[in-house]
């Protein structure tokens, strides 16, 4: 009974939608405002639901299968009431690698498995320890991503006639500078029209509060198509190439199918999923967290990585791409009144019947005004403010940042996370080792600033002759033990007695105890005792569990300086 419950309890604190709660005291009121931000957020993520799929590799339909799967699964059992799930700019760049290395199967694959492990993520209560990558990492990487977007849409926004377009990005330019004279004006016209029209749509709009609702990307694809439908009918213009040129659209449903599984297979997509996995949850969260922020709630992690990891399940069982939180759509439902997953839920059926209505329309879309809404997009996401503001932080956090960015667009981001992640673990323990502070009292000791001794009416302590006194300041670890064992070299007395203070040593590590053991042996093989003095109990244990107390005795270990001093005198004399 008590396993039954026990589990139970489990369940409940890992996975618990927000659905749930959400819906308790649901009224008309709040259904209504859903209602329209649902609407909202199907129009917006409409036009980018298509240039991501395109953008990625894939039809322009399995980006919008993927909004309307994903975004109903993430908002039915995820851990956030305002999240708006989808396919999002971070995921270009993965997927068109792992299409172009292993297929539409290969991906399909590797976004199953990547669903497997958030769900993981999730059930370890893992969802908090995603939080604490590095900043400098998470700016690095979206900012290399946005340049590499940015790179991968030179060619249709400018409407080059190119064969091929090579995958390396310096390649890609060296490309694209050698194919200048093959730009078609009128696409690039057209692109470049776009990009304009977006940027400038909240000026446009500043002083019309119902047009401020309509995407600028959305009224973009709509003048462009009409002006380029009339170009190409009525003006003979026919080098525009728009979707239908490259893609035969299809409005059906797709059924779920599942993939066949091998265990090669598996083993050679574990990168690319764990990668997926990874950017998934760590831009869910972002946005979940953002999202909290607006609306002052508190999102449930956990319960959103294991709703992520059900929608990238889902979605690539239907033929759709990698999903996650995407903090643009996100905002767009907390700013147009969406408070419940319901408006997610509202904004994927609205997906659906556009895509099962009007997706035909779509192939009159100009590639030119596609690449210059995922432009624009790649301007939001490069985070430049940010990146230009790290600049100021200390040596390591830059070169953290400028390493992640770099390994971003010159190789990929599974690459750019790992050696990021690697580089930050090793700065952050070349920190620590830092703060511990190591120095030799000579003379006296102060007792105003000690707490680990009786002081009685006594102001300093002598140290008498032939004894030293090493204070610890900090953990004490390898890089401590380092640093302790070249000061006492630098020191080079042959004392009697040498005392080490351990009051600020909040906890010692394997190496310090070896380097601390290697000191004592050394102490005693030129007849030196060594004496330990305010060791926390914490410490103290340690030590005792690995035999310090047999090494030096119990009556060298001290609880504070008076004893160790007088222990000190005791052996002296």
């Amino acid at each position: 009974m008590n396993n039954t419950l026990t589990f139970k309890n489990y369940v409940q604190e890992v996975f618990r939608p927000k659905m749930v709660s959400a819906v308790k005291n649901y009224d008309r009121k709040t259904f209504m405002t859903d209602l329209m931000a649902g609407i909202i957020v199907g129009i917006v993520a409409l036009p980018l639901a298509i240039a991501f799929g395109i953008a990625s590799g894939v039809s322009p339909e399995k980006g919008i299968v993927t909004a309307i799967v994903a975004g109903f699964v993430i908002s039915a059992f995820g851990g956030s009431r305002v999240q708006i799930g989808g396919p999002t700019g971070a995921f270009i760049v993965i997927v068109a690698g792992i299409i172009d290395q292993y297929g539409m199967q290969g991906l399909t694959i590797a976004t199953l498995m990547a669903g497997v492990f958030l769900i993981l993520l999730g059930m370890l209560k893992l969802g908090t320890i995603i939080k604490f990558i590095p900043y400098p990492i998470i700016v690095g990487f979206t900012s290399g991503i946005a340049v590499t977007i940015f790179t991968t849409q030179i060619k249709d926004l400018l409407g080059m006639s190119m064969e091929t377009v090579p995958s390396d990005f310096i390649e890609k330019w060296i490309a694209y500078f050698r194919n200048l004279s093959n730009i078609d004006v009128w696409s690039a016209i057209l692109g470049i029209t776009s990009v304009a029209l977006i940027g400038s749509w909240p000026i446009i709009t500043r002083r019309t509060s119902l047009l401020k609702k309509i995407p600028g990307s959305l009224i973009a694809i709509i003048l462009i198509t009409i002006v380029a439908i009339i170009l190409k009918n009525y003006a003979g213009v026919t080098t525009i190439e728009t979707i239908g040129d490259r893609f035969s659209i299809n409005s059906t449903l797709p059924k779920a199918t599942v993939p066949a599984l091998s265990w090669e297979v598996i083993k050679s997509l574990v990168g690319p999923a764990m990668t997926i996995a990874v950017l998934g949850a760590i831009e869910s969260l972002l946005s979940a967290t953002v999202a909290d922020g607006v609306i002052g709630d508190h999102h449930r992690s956990n319960t959103e990585l294991i709703g992520q990891g059900l929608a990238n399940i889902a979605s690539p069982l239907f033929g759709g791409i990698p999903a996650t939180g995407a903090i643009a759509r996100t905002m767009t439902n907390i700013n147009n009144g969406g408070r419940t997953p319901i408006s997610g839920i509202i904004h994927a059926f609205v997906l659906l019947l556009i895509f099962l209505f009007l997706m035909p329309l779509a192939k009159y879309i100009p590639m030119a005004c596609l690449a210059g809404v995922l432009v624009v997009v790649a301007y939001g996401m490069s985070g430049w403010r940010s990146f230009l503001a790290l600049m100021r932080n200390p040596k390591s956090d830059i070169t953290v940042l400028i390493l992640t960015f770099l390994l971003t667009i010159v190789f990929d981001l599974t690459v750019a996370i790992e050696v990021g992640l690697l580089c930050a673990c090793l700065l952050f323990m070349r920190r620590m080792a830092e703060t511990t502070d190591v120095r030799v009292i000579s003379d006296e000791i102060d007792l105003n600033e000690d707490a680990d001794m009786e002081r009685g009416n006594l102001e300093h302590l002598t140290i008498p002759e032939n004894v030293e006194v090493y204070e610890i300041n900090g953990p004490y670890f390898f890089g401590a033990g380092n640093r302790f064992e070249d000061i006492m070299a630098r020191y080079g007395n042959r004392p009697k007695v040498r005392i080490i203070r351990m009051r600020k040593v909040p906890f010692i590590d394997s190496t310090g105890l070896h380097n601390l053991e290697n000191l004592c042996l050394m102490s005693q093989k030129e007849g030196i005792t060594i004496v330990l003095s305010g060791v926390v109990p914490k410490v103290e244990q340690v030590l005792k569990n690995n035999g310090f107390n047999q090494l030096l005795g119990e009556e060298n270990i001290c609880n504070h300086i008076d004893l160790a001093l007088a222990r000190a005198r005791e052996i002296v004399e």
